[in-house]
Order: C-alpha cells, then structure tokens, then sequence
C-alpha cells in the first residue's frame, strides 16, 4: 500500500492531478505498440508448405478455418481471430456449436467480441476515471478498479454466456427428448423408416423445444446429403454432448448393426427415458423443502420474534425511562 501511495504521489507531483491516469494509459498504448509489429510480421514458414504438399496433408489449422468460398468480413483478421492449434479451434468450435452458433464465422465473432468488449469497457473506464480524478483526488487501488476490473469482466462476458447458453440447450434438448423418443416410436411402428421418422420428429419437435428439433433437422439434412447415418448420428452425440443423446445413438448404431428390430430398442429406451425424467421430477420436488427453509427463516421468524419478544422490550424501556 505505501509504494502505490508514494507511485501515485511521485505521478502527481511530474505530471499534475492526471498523473497516475496519464500513467497507466501510457504503459497500456506502449504495450499495444509493442505487440502490435510482432503480430504483423508473423509469417509462415515456406518449407512448412513444402512439406505439407510432399505428404499430401493441409494444415488443419487452415482447412478448418475456411468454411467456405466466400469469405466473411473479418476474414482478414482470422490469423488474430482464431487459435493457433487446431485442437483448441476445433473444441472452440465445438462449444459454440453446442450453444447454437453454427456460421463458420462464429469462432471469429467469439473472438472479437472478448477483444471488443474488453478494450471498449477499458477505454469506458479510463474515461470514468479520468472524469473521477479531476472532482477529486483518486488513489491507485481505485483506478485499477475503474478500469482493469470492467476490462476483465468485458472479456470474460462471452465466454459467460457461451457457457450459459450451452447449459440452457443441454436442459432444452434433455427435458424434450423423451416426448421425441415417443413420437419416433410411434411413426416407426406406424411403418416410417428411421430417417422418415427423423424428419418427422424435427419438424414436430421445433415447435415446443427448438433446440431439439433444429439437431434432428441437421441430421435429417446431412442424411439427404448422402451422409452415412452412423456418422451423422455420432456428430449429433458430439454435438450436443449429453449422456442421453449418446446412448440414444449408441442404441440405434447396434440395432442396425446386429439386425434387431428399431421398434423394439426404441420402445425399451424410450420407457427409460420417461423414468429417469420422472426421477429428475421427484429430485427437484424432494429440494423443495430445503430451498424454502431459508426463506421461512427470513420472512417469518423476524415478524414472529417481534410480535412475541416486541411488547415485553417496550414495556422494559418504559420502566426504565420512568424509573
């Protein structure tokens, strides 16, 4: 505390009242300076290319960036945009699929908005800051709580939210999916094929839990494409990344492997399906009571307390005062 004290008072007396603000902003445009020239002058190594031509493999990083012909408007930028490893931008990738972002610009957008937000709530606070010091005299802890506190809170926003929508899905997709299970057994065992059931589950299904009808939709469409359906099927477990999703494909993957009947596995796990949500119903309702404890503690013990305990103080106070 007394080296920021005597920092900030040795800022004011060379640079005024701004001095630390003025300070902390200098030290900030340097260090974007000096990144700024490394980062421009990245290129790629020449005998890497040859390399990979020799061995007939692209660099994945590359492959997976381009998702298509035309490029996007950060396009140019992707080299700052998207991670350097091709596994953290495939599990990037991964997880705002998961959250239902599917453009191929969307781990770029990530990106930008935690750099947007980030350097837009730390010019917001400097401004702040700036406005604070010149009403009053502000200390050093202070200024580090206008400006990189928000700073960091702006960058780590997205990533908040990407988990949440994530989370939001997941439960979206798990409280629909026994009702789709249903419905697929009956168009199965009304005569529809698997991927006609498929089809006709995602567009039943979109209309009350649109998460799960807009997976069933993709894998319908992939189908069409002329996709395998056991690799459809697997990318739509990886996709949504729940333990009912996999053993849902896992159950079908055999079923048509060792030629047992679909109607018959659908039945069974469809069943499953209505007891384990009837267990998460009697789990929720048996945490009921606890979560009310608290609220019956704050909200009716207080009034209690002073209706009992409240005439006899009073009374107290006025012998007292009497006496």
């Amino acid at each position: 505390m007394q080296i920021f004290d005597s920092l900030t008072a040795l800022l004011t007396t060379w640079l005024g009242p701004m001095g630390p603000l003025l300070a902390l902003g200098g030290v900030g445009l340097a260090l974007i300076l000096i990144t700024l020239p490394s980062l421009f002058k990245q290129e790629r190594d020449p005998l890497a290319r040859i390399r990979e031509q020799r061995t007939g493999k692209e660099h994945s990083v590359e492959k997976l960036r381009r998702g298509g012909p035309r490029a996007d408007k950060l396009e140019r930028f992707a080299k700052y945009l998207e991670p350097a490893s091709a596994e953290e931008l495939s599990a990037t990738k991964m997880k705002l699929l998961r959250a239902g972002y599917r453009g191929k610009g969307a781990v770029r957008m990530f990106h930008f908005s935690q750099f947007a937000l980030g350097l837009g709530v730390l010019v917001l606070g400097l401004v702040y800051a700036w406005l604070q010091s010149t009403q009053q005299e502000m200390t050093t802890q202070a200024m580090v709580l206008y400006t990189i506190l928000p700073a960091a809170i702006g960058y780590y926003f997205p990533q908040y939210w990407v988990t949440r929508r994530v989370a939001m899905r997941q439960q979206e997709i798990t409280r629909g999916f026994p009702d789709a299970l249903d419905m697929m057994l009956v168009c199965v065992e009304a005569g529809q094929s698997l991927d006609q059931s498929i089809i006709r589950v995602g567009h039943e299904a979109k209309n009350g839990y649109p998460a799960l009808g807009e997976e069933f939709e993709t894998v319908a469409q992939e189908m069409k494409a002329g996709k395998e359906r056991v690799v459809v099927l697997r990318d739509m477990a990886d996709r949504v990344g729940l333990p009912d999703i996999t053993s849902f494909v896992t159950t079908l993957i055999q079923s048509a492997s060792f030629g047992t009947s679909i109607a018959d596995a659908l039945r069974v796990y469809s069943a499953e399906m209505r007891d384990k949500r009837i267990m998460r119903a009697e789990e929720k309702a048996n945490t009921i009571p606890t979560k009310l404890t608290l609220g019956t503690m704050l909200f009716t013990l207080p009034p209690l307390l002073v209706i009992l305990i409240g005439p006899s103080l009073f009374k107290f106070a006025t012998q007292m005062g009497g006496g």
